[in-house]
């Protein structure tokens, strides 16, 4: 069955001076974070923007996918920090999301840098959030194993 989730956006005025706020419908884990056109190409100023609302989503989803495939390889993670970066630029003139990059530092007993190297890039393919970016955004992986 399909799981189906939710988000709100409501904007007033023009793009340049307008705001918006952006929240989570379905679960309700955060309403009404506030948004502007300055948040997305300028300075946060303690906005949100809908590439940061993609790096927290690819973040997550790879963390996911990644800790599935340790655990197939027999190497389950004590722990995983990943961090997503998106870049939001022109583009032949079009304001794009053109990259999505990948860090993750992982705690993973048993397992050698090279094995943890081809799970994070098999995670980094296989994740729902990176099938969805894929053949439009740039998407790479660094991990890094703790020792």
């Amino acid at each position: 069955m399909a799981a189906i989730r939710r988000a709100q956006a409501v904007w007033q005025g023009d793009l340049m001076s307008g705001s918006g706020t952006v929240s989570a419908s379905t679960s309700g884990a955060f309403g009404e974070l506030p948004v502007t056109w300055a948040s997305r190409t300028e300075q946060a100023d303690g906005r949100t923007s809908p590439e940061e609302l993609i790096a927290a989503a690819h973040a997550a989803c790879f963390s996911m996918a990644l800790s599935n495939e340790l655990a197939k390889a027999g190497h389950p993670a004590t722990r995983l920090d990943v961090t997503a970066t998106v870049t939001f630029d022109r583009i032949d003139g079009q304001w794009t999301v053109a990259k999505s990059e990948l860090q993750v530092t992982g705690r993973v007993p048993g397992m050698s840098g090279d094995e943890f190297r081809t799970a994070a890039n098999g995670a980094k393919d296989g994740c729902p959030v990176s099938r969805a970016l894929k053949g439009n955004v740039e998407l790479s992986v660094t991990p890094t194993l703790e020792q």
